[in-house]
């Protein structure tokens, strides 16, 4: 496997300003690591999961075309995990730590969404240079 694979999108999120890396890394913390304080319910190891594809999707996509806006699509599995995630809130209120958590990586994912979509579009639009300086080395 060629490490440019694994090593462009981290590099390039390093190049990201601050406020977009605190974010990245909200998200990082709300989808991999608290999951694992709640590996038990089957909830937590699907959003577990589904992170841990959609980063492999996103290493792969700035491999291919960059670190461009298309990385947006690398979060398309977010929205059957914010379904299944809907669908299974009943039964874990909100005044519990895991109910809490699930309502949480819920909104923090759809926010997320909606600026992947923006960027998509942007991409689809013609937007399709590097994001970050020197984000290429393709």
């Amino acid at each position: 496997m060629n490490k440019d694979v694994l090593t462009k999108f981290p590099k390039g999120v390093l190049k990201l300003p601050l406020a977009v890396q605190i974010w990245l890394g909200v998200l990082m913390m709300a989808n991999a690591v608290v999951p694992m304080f709640f590996i038990g319910h089957r909830e937590a190891q699907v959003v577990l999961g589904v992170f841990m594809v959609s980063a492999a999707s996103m290493m792969i996509l700035a491999h291919v075309a960059g670190f461009t806006r298309l990385l947006g699509l690398g979060h398309v599995l977010w929205i059957p995990l914010l379904l299944y995630l809907w669908s299974r809130m009943g039964g874990h209120p909100a005044v519990e730590p895991y109910g809490a958590w699930m309502r949480i990586v819920m909104l923090l994912n759809a926010a997320s969404l909606v600026i992947d979509a923006w960027d998509v579009v942007r991409y689809a639009r013609g937007e399709r240079a590097e994001i970050v300086a020197g984000g290429s080395g393709r």
